[in-house]
């Protein structure tokens, strides 16, 4: 990551530089040639990513079902007993449901496969 810092730092300053010493018209460009470097950066490494990870999110919020397993932001496990639009209700442990927002839940998760051992001859 630090490379990548100095990388686009370097064409920065080099970008600056040579419109600087260009025609009377490139001055212009080259004053904002830094500002559409940085945003093209922002961009592609923070943005699209975040985007991308609440598309996620969200995708999996719209497939909870009952009996999911869950992990809540707060780290409370729990499994899901009913799913409203905005609100599901969890049981926690025996005899004790909670009712929290749907957008809390941070991982849904997994069951694990029924592992069958192999037999090596």
């Amino acid at each position: 990551m630090n490379k990548l810092v100095l990388v686009l730092m370097s064409v920065v300053l080099l970008s600056t530089n040579v419109f600087a010493e260009g025609a009377g018209g490139a001055g212009a460009f080259g004053g904002l040639m830094p500002l559409l470097i940085i945003f093209v950066f922002f961009y592609l490494f923070l943005i699209r990513p975040q985007q991308k990870q609440r598309k996620e999110h969200q995708k999996m919020l719209d497939a909870l079902q009952k009996d999911d397993k869950i992990i809540t932001a707060g780290g409370i496990h729990a499994t899901v007993v009913s799913v409203n639009a905005d609100v599901v209700e969890v049981k926690i442990a025996e005899n004790v449901r909670i009712k929290i927002v749907k957008s809390t839940i941070t991982t849904v998760v997994m069951p694990e496969a029924a592992v069958t051992p192999e037999v090596i001859k």
